[in-house]
């Protein structure tokens, strides 16, 4: 049979692919849109892709491969056509099950205490100059608290070249804790041991520039406070969200190991998202609010506003209503 003759007896599927696109186009319903009209697209617009390179091959009249270019661009269309963003079913995810997820994991839990635990514990021992007068030298060093004093010794101005480096730099430091304690997440003694030794430097740091013989610390709190409450609580998600995957390997519930990693890498999503998120708005502050000579008054109002929100966020969204636990 000549390949003119073949494809003549295709155009009734042509024509009713044309037709399927024609009603696919005028209806959203889904009555239109069903798993048989759909698979029957499919096939159709399969066979339309093969008598087009047919066409092209045995080179048949201009008209007929332009018609059939138009018909798998129109039937392409309407199989991978993008879905409208579907705003009810996100608004749920981030502003209900997330933050539930977020409450009710074990991981966040653990993370929590062991890091703002051991900060609180590190800032009232660093700031201590009487009984333990060299506890900061001995976590920190010298070196290192002398580098900090100063790095704040002059008072911030409305020069930004200065503290925008000294922001990025911190947003890196701080960034690569949070990496830190991610990637070491699988191995969970580790990812512990290194977040709370970092909780212990951190909060020590603070509590040597809070001392009253430390001239550089007023001007230290006036960076910090903008975006500490962001850059914290970001750093203890982080290894939240690496300790659920090490808790995928060990806690297994009867699934192979590589099947429960799975398991938990989905239930960690919600809380590594959140923690970038929370990065995110630490360097927007760190980089904009934290260096400029705005008044103190409103950074402590940004990072009290910002507490309260991360609180609402985490804790009052974050209340399970149906009795739901992470384990």
């Amino acid at each position: 049979m000549r390949t003119g003759d073949l494809l003549d007896k295709r155009r009734a599927d042509w024509s009713e692919l044309e037709q399927l696109c024609d009603a696919f186009q005028a209806s959203k319903k889904s009555v239109v849109r069903s798993g048989k009209t759909v698979s029957r697209l499919a096939s159709l617009y399969r066979g339309t892709c093969s008598d087009l390179a047919m066409a092209e091959v045995y080179q048949l009249p201009p008209v007929t491969i332009e018609y059939l270019h138009r018909l798998v661009a129109r039937a392409h269309n309407q199989l991978y056509q993008s879905r409208r963003f579907e705003w009810e079913k996100w608004s749920k995810v981030i502003a209900v099950d997330m933050p539930r997820t977020i409450f009710s994991d074990v991981c966040v839990h653990i993370a929590a205490l062991v890091f703002f635990g051991l900060f609180a514990l590190g800032a009232m021992l660093g700031s201590n100059e009487t009984t333990f007068a060299t506890f900061a030298t001995q976590i920190a060093g010298d070196e290192a608290l002398e580098d900090l004093e100063k790095s704040f010794e002059k008072p911030l101005s409305a020069n930004f070249n200065h503290y925008v480096f000294m922001a990025s730099f911190y947003i890196r430091h701080n960034t690569s804790i949070g990496l830190r304690c991610f990637g070491m997440g699988p191995l969970i003694i580790p990812c512990i041991v290194e977040l709370g030794f970092q909780a212990v430097l951190l909060g020590t740091m603070f509590g040597y520039m809070a001392r009253p013989d430390v001239a550089a610390g007023e001007h230290f709190f006036e960076f910090v406070t903008a975006h500490g409450p962001f850059e914290l609580t970001a750093i203890a998600l982080s290894a939240a969200a690496g300790l659920r995957l090490g808790f995928g390997l060990v806690a297994t519930a009867g699934l192979m190991r590589i099947e429960s990693f799975k398991a938990h890498a989905l239930r960690a999503l919600p809380i590594a998202f959140a923690a970038v998120f929370l990065f995110f708005l630490a360097a927007i502050t760190e980089g904009f609010i934290s260096p400029s000579p705005l008044p103190y008054a409103f950074k402590a109002f940004w990072a009290i506003a910002s507490s309260m929100a991360m609180m609402f966020y985490f804790v009052v969204l974050g209340v399970p209503r149906g009795g739901d636990r992470g384990t």
